[in-house]
């Protein structure tokens, strides 16, 4: 039987897309108590199936795709740009496809503006209308209001009419970042795009008898098992090192180790990843925020999915892509790495920062390993002597030396130069993952 959580959960998901919904309207729905629809509420905004907007409440919306991660819907520019409804609230969970700026002869704007879109215009009530007769959504700036058959017509169409204090060009600039952002997170891997699921994963019950992972084992060839209670949440692992020389006739909750660390669908690749390797895991659990079990993943679904994201093409950069980017091998030697100081890698003071100096060092030692086929490493320590600044449009020398490699951990010495002058010092010790 369902729990009250998921009930109520699955009452959401019946709602309509654009319903408003309240802890207190939940809770006498369903006969629960405030404190319990509150976080089943805070779930659901986790999922991304309701959005909690300022001065209109909680909504129900649409439930985003993965591949479509970059287009934002009208409820999230209503938080980027502090604004508030005037009408059409039923649109809220509505997708842009792209927004046009409204600063020019209604006739040329008109050209521009197509269902789908948002303009961003200021106080010219007869852009909003045409706009709205389009197909598009309004973003008014400046702080202006609109009138009361605008508003109307918006709640007929079911289209948002926003209004902002910011100016036009503020606006486009916010939503432009906002955009660019979602770019990189879509390009993050999470565990609930690798893992195996429930249907499809092997476990067992803690009131198992022993003699179940023998069965088990014999199907699937793995040594490794959730183990879950009797409304199936997690409650330990058990392994062939568990079993090993025991009855088969003792219960298995009597040898599972209990309390395993367990990881949700929204933790991100690189965490598992950092995990495995700091802790030894093969396989580690997949479960939902009451901890019933999802799925498992294990350290070859790590390791596929990271190859993988290799191979992919990059659309959104941070500082550590820029960094990578900046970075290639020395025309004379293949072991020695060059870089040039930008902008972006600077601080306040235009020399370079002290993260993006760090960063160099891993990059380059990293790629010396894989270049020594050892695969890719987990940085454990790295400590860094910072000997001199370095300016802006500097031409760095980056020298990584391994100084021991073994299969799971690499030490190595890495050395930056600016010009023929050392200008920093690092000692790099690291776990590594086998491709």
């Amino acid at each position: 039987m369902a729990t009250k959580h998921e009930q109520i959960l699955q009452h959401i998901l019946s709602l309509e897309i654009g319903h408003k919904i309240s802890v207190r309207q939940i809770a006498k729905a369903l006969n629960v108590s405030e404190g319990t629809a509150y976080r089943a509420i805070k779930d659901a905004e986790n999922q991304g199936i309701v959005s909690t907007i300022e001065r209109v409440g909680t909504v129900r919306i649409e439930e985003k795709k993965k591949d479509n991660f970059e287009r934002l819907t009208f409820a999230e520019v209503i938080k980027i740009v502090d604004g508030q409804v005037l009408g059409g609230r039923a649109g809220l969970h509505k997708t842009l496809s792209k927004f046009v700026i409204g600063a020019m002869q209604l006739n040329a704007m008109m050209r521009y503006t197509e269902a789908g879109s948002l303009l961003i215009v200021g106080n010219r009530v007869e852009a909003h209308e045409l706009a709205l007769q389009e197909g598009a959504a309004v973003l008014i700036t400046g702080g202006f209001d609109t009138d009361d058959s605008i508003k109307q017509l918006a709640d007929e169409m079911q289209l948002p009419v926003m209004s902002t204090s910011y100016d036009t060009f503020t606006v486009a600039a916010m939503i432009n970042r906002a955009i660019y952002d979602q770019l990189i997170k879509k390009e993050i891997v999470f565990v609930g795009d690798i893992y195996t699921p429930y249907d499809r994963s092997y476990y067992l019950y803690s009131k198992d008898k022993l003699e179940r992972w023998y069965e088990l084992n014999e199907q699937s060839a793995h040594s490794r098992y959730p183990v879950v209670d009797a409304k199936e949440r997690v409650v330990g692992m058990i392994t062939a090192r568990d079993v090993l020389d025991k009855n088969k006739d003792i219960p298995v909750e009597k040898l599972m180790t209990k309390n395993p660390i367990v990881v949700q669908d929204k933790t991100s690749l690189a965490y598992v990843a950092h995990m495995m390797v700091w802790e030894g895991i093969e396989l580690v659990p997949v479960a939902d925020a009451s901890n019933r079990l999802k799925g498992v993943v294990s350290r070859q679904d790590v390791l596929k999915a990271l190859q993988e994201r290799q191979r992919q093409p990059q659309m959104g950069q941070t500082i550590d892509d820029i960094v990578a980017s900046s970075l290639v091998s020395a025309e004379d030697d293949q072991n020695t790495f060059q870089a040039h100081v930008t902008p972006q890698m600077t601080n306040q003071l235009g020399t370079l920062s002290n993260g993006v100096y760090t960063a160099l060092m891993t990059e380059a030692g990293s790629r010396l390993l894989r270049d020594y086929k050892k695969g890719d490493l987990v940085v454990e320590n790295l400590t860094v002597y910072f000997l001199k600044p370095v300016q802006i449009d500097s031409n760095l020398t980056i020298k990584p030396e391994v100084l021991e490699a073994g299969r799971i951990y690499a030490k190595m010495d890495v050395e930056v130069f600016n010009g023929k002058k050392m200008v920093g010092k690092g000692l790099l010790m690291a776990q590594l993952i086998d491709r």
